[in-house]
């Protein structure tokens, strides 16, 4: 988890460990988009791809992809990390979840860097922390180190 801030750009200036991430991958393009109108995600394009075939082939719950993709196709861009480690997030994006002015956090998850704003962040670590000591005893228990 990093904390980030975005410039009145609109970019947002990715920690080193992102960078290098992102820069491992062949393809260079990035997908910047949110899913569910509330938490940003920053997909490596080959990782957005996968997710889009994916989706494609999941004929059970059309209605479900047909919503997702919508928010994704809605809110998502192609970027690039520029030459200063920053990647510009789109301006509907920027507004509709209300990224500017306040301390963001950055965390890796599943092969992607979800973008979470301060009010995202807070409600996620205080449901994290309800039970948190009978959750650990729980992984534990299922074998957890």
């Amino acid at each position: 988890m990093y904390p980030a801030r975005m410039d009145d750009k609109g970019r947002i200036k990715l920690p080193v460990d992102f960078q290098a991430f992102f820069a491992a991958f062949p393809e260079k393009k990035l997908f910047v988009t949110s899913l569910d109108g509330r938490i940003g995600q920053i997909y490596p394009i080959s990782v957005w791809r996968r997710n889009q075939k994916f989706l494609s082939e999941l004929k059970d719950n059309a209605k479900l992809v047909q919503k997702v993709l919508f928010n994704a196709n809605d809110f998502g861009a192609e970027a690039e990390v520029d030459s200063s480690g920053r990647l510009t997030v789109n301006s509907q994006m920027r507004e509709d979840l209300k990224l500017m002015g306040q301390e963001l956090r950055l965390n890796a998850v599943r092969g992607r860097v979800e973008i979470l704003s301060e009010a995202i962040y807070q409600q996620r670590r205080r449901e994290a922390q309800e039970d948190a000591e009978a959750n650990v005893l729980a992984l534990e228990d299922l074998g957890m180190q």
